[in-house]
Formats: C-alpha cells, structure tokens, sequence
C-alpha cells in the first residue's frame, strides 16, 4: 500500500539490529505497548538505505532525490504505524495522511510535499535545477525526518516534541 519504489540493493544491511531493537520495543520490561509492525521497520530500514545512498552520492540532484525518497518512505511508515486515515474526503499522499495521523510532523510534511515537484522535475531530467546548496539541504531534513520518525516509533509523540524542521535542514541552505 506505501511501496514508494525500489530500493537499493544490500543497502538496508546493518539496520538488523536496531530493527530488532524497534521490534522489542513493547515486548519486555514494563511497558505494556504492543510490538512495532513488520512493515514498519521494513519501511524504516528503506528510508535507511535511500539515506544512505544520498549521503554518498556526488550529484546535488541525486542527493535531493535519494533524500526525498528516504523521506517519503520514513512518512510511510509513520502512517502505517499510526494507521490510514480513512472516509470520503480522507487525503490520498503520504504527506497529506501524515499531516492527519501524525500532526506533530505536520511541518515535515509541509516541507517535502513542497519538495515534491523538484524532485518530480528531477526524475524528469531537470538535474540543473538543484545546486549544492539545495542537495545538502535535502539530506539534512530527511536525516532529521527519519530521525524524528523513528522517535515516534520508539517513544510516540513526547520523544518527537522539540524537533523542528529548522533544526539542520535551514542551517544547509
């Protein structure tokens, strides 16, 4: 339902572990929250891997793109871990549900559905309208959006208060 493209080979290795981290989170101990989804870590683990290859890739339009998808499948995860907003007028992108089921991210995903038409005119071959500048900036939001997801996931909405999408993303432009 949130497959949001392909993934890069063998990237998502070394996730195991805090994959197994998040999966127990709500298994032991006091806590009485049930276990993370499968798909979930599974959708966090390609976020991982998109991050990845825009941290090493040599073009700034590359950088926004892997860092775009990193994003738009870290924002899948949060909605399939809070749950599809459903009914007639219910949103139909990862950012608009997002912004529903996820109101404390509501700013992140303000800022990547802006970013949404630069990284479709990318795909479409407009590589020169991305400068350093720009691919660095993308890298530093979906590094602190996939962070900011991930928190959400281990400790739900206190452990996402205080992150800001000016945190790093603004200091890069």
């Amino acid at each position: 339902m949130f497959d949001t493209g392909e993934t890069i080979d063998g990237a998502a290795e070394g996730t195991a572990d805090m994959d197994e981290r998040l999966a127990q989170h709500g298994t032991g101990g006091t806590t009485t929250e049930a276990p993370v989804p499968a798909r979930v870590l599974e959708l966090l683990g390609r976020a991982d891997a998109e991050l990845l290859a825009a941290q090493f890739s040599p073009e700034p339009w590359e950088q926004l793109s892997h860092a775009h998808l990193a994003a738009l499948r870290a924002g899948a995860a949060a909605v399939a871990y809070r749950g599809t907003p459903s009914g007639r007028g219910a949103p139909r992108t990862v950012w608009g549900m997002l912004g529903v089921v996820a109101p404390e991210l509501r700013s992140w995903s303000t800022y990547f559905a802006e970013a949404a038409p630069l990284r479709s005119a990318v795909d479409a071959g407009r590589f020169e309208l991305v400068g350093p500048e720009r691919g660095e900036e993308a890298v530093c939001a979906a590094e602190d959006f996939v962070d900011a997801v991930r928190g959400l996931v281990q400790g739900g909405s206190a452990a996402v208060a205080g992150r800001s999408l000016s945190m790093r993303a603004l200091r890069a432009s």
